[in-house]
This record gives C-alpha cells, structure tokens and sequence, in this order.
C-alpha cells in the first residue's frame, strides 16, 4: 500500500504544502555544502592567519620545553604550566569554532532557507520501528546518500594520499630548517593540499544543492486525492457553503422586500422582472433602486407592492433593462433618466388624478429606452412576454 501510495504521488507540491513543510522544518539541505563552507573559511582563517599563529606557537614551544630543577621536583609546576598555556590555545581554538559554526549554519540556511521549527526534535516512537528504520535504509534517497559519501570519501582520500606522496620530500626537508622556517615551508605544502581538496568539496556541493531541492521537491509530491483534499479544506465544505450562500440570498431578499413598500413605483415585465424604485427630490440625484428579482422574487416584489399600495407599471423594455445595468442600492444608470423621469411624472399625475387634484392621465406614453440595454431584444417578441 505505501509503495501504490508513493507511485499515486506523482503531482507537484502546492504552495501550502511547500509552506506547511518549511514550519514543520523540512526544507532541503545540502550537508556538502556546509562542509565546503566550513573547511573553506577555516582555511582561509588558518592562513590568514598564520603569521600570528606561528608567533604564538613559538611562543607556546618555547614556555613547554623550559624546564628547570623545579619543574623536576614539584610535578604539579607542570599543572600550573598547563594551565598557563590554556588562555592561549583558548585564544585560538574559540574565534575559530565559532566562525566555523557559523559558515556552517549560513551554508545550511543557503540550501533551503531559513527554517525555525522546534517539530523534528520532538519524540517520534514509530521511529523505534525496525521495520520502517530498515525500509529507510534500504530506500532509494539513502542509497544513493550512501555512494555519493563514499565517492566523496574514496575521492578525498585519493586525492590526499597522492599530494602526500608528490610531496613527502618537501615534509622530510622541512626536519632539517628552523623552526620557524619549518612550520612556514610546511603550512605553504599543506595549503596548497588543503585547497584541492576544497575545490573537490565545492563540486560536490554544486551537485548537492541543485539535487537536494530536487529530492525535497519528490518527497513533497502530492497525489490527487491529496490535492482534492486540500481544496476542500482551503474552499471550505462545499454544502456548507452552498447553505451559507442561500442564507445570505434570503437575508438580502428579506432586506428587498421590507424596503419595496417605501419605493414610488414598481416596474415589472409581466411574469418575469420587476424593479422597484425610489426617489427623493432633496436627497438623491438620482431614482435610486430599492429592490429588484426575476421569475418568483419579482412576484413576491409585485406583491408586496400592491400589499403597501406602491404602483406597479408594466412597462417590459424598461424593467429589464433596469434589471440588467442597474445595481441594487445605486442610481439608475445616466442613460435611463429620461425613461425613469416618464415613468414618475406618469405616476405623478396618477396619485394627483386619485386626489381629485388633476385629470386622470391616459396610457403610459411610450418609453425612451435604448434598444442596446434590452437584454431581449434581439428575441422574438413572445419569448420576452
């Protein structure tokens, strides 16, 4: 099942994926490359500072091998010499193990990146498996982890015997100059050793980087049912949604409905649209859309306009265009004024007829509405009925 699992993982990791891994601490790393980092910046440490070295071990040979009647008889002036010398090597050894540190944890960092997880080192008890510690043994990344250290090792070993050998007679002329001649001829025959075999570490890590991220990118891989997974839980559940959704659209209709009886009019394509409209002289610029529905919501807005006593026109080119560019809550759109201003002074004269305060009007005048905002009309004339 894990190897069908595997081979099921054949898709690209998602960004979230990429990014739930590096918090949980696994990015890729290149052990070669913090290698070469660190032997190389000892190196040049080492021979940039070789002449203060030479001093100090100079300086250090020559306390050690002063020996007195004192030195002779009371064994502990040698704990005492010892411990005079301490400083000094401390002097050395610390600068030096810290810088290395450092190079190493940089040329990590430069690999994968930066990565601040406590994760990787909390307990993991199926790690005590052995049948899982043997299947990682014998897998693929550890086998090939394993030739490539070996080649690493055979290389370097190589490499370092014959530069020996080339140069075992330069090592054996150094016995017979000075001390301090001594150690400078042979720290010049060492450097140029130590310098291959960086230049060896740092083809390697070349390699290394580039194959890491490489091998970081597989073991992230995702299968489908993993990817399908993840979008639904980046989506959401999508019958929760789908619920939310129709909530919200009731809410809204809800909030249409209660402002229909406010509008001035309402104006309906029979069976199929209805807008209902709102207008204040003082406060708008503009009639203003309060409520509009299709289909079921437009009879429910035709009733309760007729329930609060709003007028409803019936004017089909009119109320589709509305439906189609205006939005709800906002102005009705520049191009509509004069349609929408016919609509009104008709429903002006209406109210004042009902009064008794004007002549009742005739028909509703035809409507200034451009054909281009008629999102039917194109179709046969019963088909936008």
């Amino acid at each position: 099942m894990a190897d069908q699992d595997a081979q099921d993982r054949n898709l690209p990791a998602s960004q979230r994926k990429l990014e739930k891994a590096r918090k949980d601490g696994q990015v890729a790393r290149s052990r070669d490359l913090g290698h070469f980092a660190a032997i190389a910046a000892g190196g040049t440490a080492l021979m940039l500072m070789a002449p203060t070295l030479a001093d100090l071990l100079s300086a250090m040979v020559r306390r050690a091998l002063a020996f007195n009647a004192q030195s002779v008889a009371e064994p502990a002036a040698m704990a005492e010499r010892l411990g005079e010398l301490a400083p000094t090597l401390l002097i050395v050894a610390v600068p030096l193990g810290v810088l290395l540190a450092l190079v190493a944890f940089a040329g990590s960092a430069v690999s994968g990146g930066w990565a601040w997880s406590l994760k990787p080192m909390q307990p993991k008890f199926d790690k005590f498996n052995p049948l899982a510690g043997f299947k990682r043994m014998v897998s693929k990344q550890q086998l090939v982890d394993t030739l490539k250290a070996s080649l690493l090792a055979v290389l370097l070993v190589g490499i370092g015997a014959a530069y020996l050998r080339a140069h075992l007679d330069e090592f054996s002329g150094a016995l017979g100059l000075p001390l301090p001649a001594a150690l400078s001829h042979v720290g010049r025959t060492l450097a140029t050793g130590l310098t291959l075999l960086v230049l060896l570490l740092g083809a390697f890590a070349l390699v290394d980087v580039p194959w890491q991220r490489h091998q970081h990118k597989v073991r992230l891989k995702m299968s489908r049912q993993e990817q399908k997974q993840e979008f639904k839980e980046l989506e959401g559940n999508v019958e929760v949604k789908s619920k939310v959704k129709a909530r919200m659209r009731e809410m809204a209709n809800r909030r249409m409905l209660a402002a229909v009886p406010h509008a001035d009019l309402v104006v309906m394509n029979p069976t199929h649209y209805a807008v209902a409209l709102k207008y204040n002289e003082a406060a708008m610029g503009a009639p203003r859309v309060v409520a509009k529905g299709a289909d079921l919501m437009a009879m429910r807005i035709r009733d309760s306009a007729k329930g609060a006593q709003v007028p409803v026109l019936q004017a089909p080119v009119l109320a589709r265009a509305l439906y189609a560019h205006a939005e709800l809550d906002r102005e009705i759109p520049a191009v509509l004024f004069a349609a929408v201003a016919q609509v009104l002074a008709y429903v002006y004269q209406l109210r004042a007829a009902m009064q008794g305060r004007a002549p009742m009007p005739g028909d509703l005048p035809e409507l200034d509405v451009p054909a281009d905002l008629d999102p039917h009309h194109d179709l046969p004339a019963e088909a936008t009925a």
